[in-house]
């Protein structure tokens, strides 16, 4: 079992005061021959540890990125999940794709994207986000969704009509993070096809938090599935999935994933902090995991195997996806 150094906080199984710092939370462990520790609901205060704060971006390139998604109508995660790296990424000329819509059919406790009913396809999104792509300039697209349980097949031929147009309008490699397709196996096979070049699809957290993170309609056995299928439909196909840090796991939890994660033979990892998007109706943040932590993890987790971890507070699932996918 993989131990955290010395300097990292420990949190004994004995504990059952709700921490408020920043360190706060249930997912230090020690002692023993193996992790022995609780899951605090606690959750730290208002304010933020130093190392996630961070300055605005400079430069005019915001301003365009933003100009472009607006005239051609498009959705990006980076706004409707609110993520703290868009800014970045926008003055870099760069974004995550969102299609099919921004409403959500499912309710996951984790994510700021608008849940309700969908409404129809847009058919020329296909083209619109290959024009966005090629104005950009991008030689890396990341595409991901909304989930749409209310289509027979998830989404997919639209997933699939996305990296076609992508491919021949840019010639770009292209990324997609998909749902789970957990009841249309045969909208996943339909993705498969378009042969991306990274196929992502995100675990999220460890098996006992599975239900309550990401909802009543998930299944961590299947999210290991979904990665072999992909594997065994085309090996040239990097898979890559993420975990968010901060709601209660163990370090046990955590690595008892990774370990499943390198026998579904998973080529990518992300590891991140989990951030509360507002006061409202999400999960609170059990405990703000420390940079130096992450690193530990992160050379951890290259250790099992990985070929490439991204490992940090900010770091997201397509944070520097171009990178990644680049690694052999």
């Amino acid at each position: 079992m993989n131990r955290p150094p010395n300097n990292l906080p420990i949190l004994g199984a004995q504990s059952t005061e709700a921490t408020t710092g920043g360190c706060g939370g249930g997912s230090c462990g020690g002692g023993g021959g193996g992790f022995n520790v609780v899951a605090l609901e606690a959750e730290p205060s208002a304010r933020l540890p130093k190392w996630l704060k961070r300055n605005i971006p400079k430069g005019n390139n915001v301003g365009h990125t933003t100009e472009l998604l607006s005239e051609l109508k498009l959705e990006t995660v980076c706004d409707n999940a609110r993520c703290p790296n868009r800014m970045e990424c926008y003055s870099q000329n760069t974004a995550t794709f969102m299609i099919l819509g921004n409403t959500c059919t499912r309710p996951c406790g984790f994510c700021a994207v608008k849940r309700g009913r969908p409404e129809a396809l847009e058919l020329d999104e296909p083209d619109r986000l290959a024009e966005a792509a090629l104005r950009l300039g991008l030689k890396h697209v990341v595409i991901t969704s909304v989930t749409r349980d209310d289509l027979p097949d998830g989404g997919a031929e639209h997933f699939y009509q996305c990296v076609k147009a992508v491919r021949e309008k840019t010639g770009a490699s292209v990324e997609v993070l998909t749902p789970d397709f957990i009841h249309t196996p045969a909208g996943l096979d339909r993705v498969i096809e378009s042969a991306p070049e990274v196929f992502n699809h995100n675990t999220e957290t460890v098996p006992r938090l599975y239900r309550r993170v990401r909802g009543p309609k998930s299944d961590y056995k299947w999210t290991l599935e979904l990665l072999r299928r992909v594997k065994a439909a085309n090996p040239k196909i990097k898979t890559k999935s993420g975990l968010m840090l901060g709601l209660g796991e163990t370090h046990e939890e955590i690595f008892e994933v990774l370990a499943d994660l390198r026998d579904a033979d998973c080529d990518f990892l992300t590891l991140g902090q989990y951030l509360k998007p507002s006061t409202d109706r999400y999960l609170p943040v059990v405990r703000y995991v420390t940079p130096e932590e992450f690193d530990w993890l992160g050379q951890s987790a290259e250790k099992m195997g990985f070929k490439k971890v991204a490992s940090g507070p900010f770091v997201r699932s397509s944070y520097h996806a171009r990178d990644m996918a680049e690694t052999e």
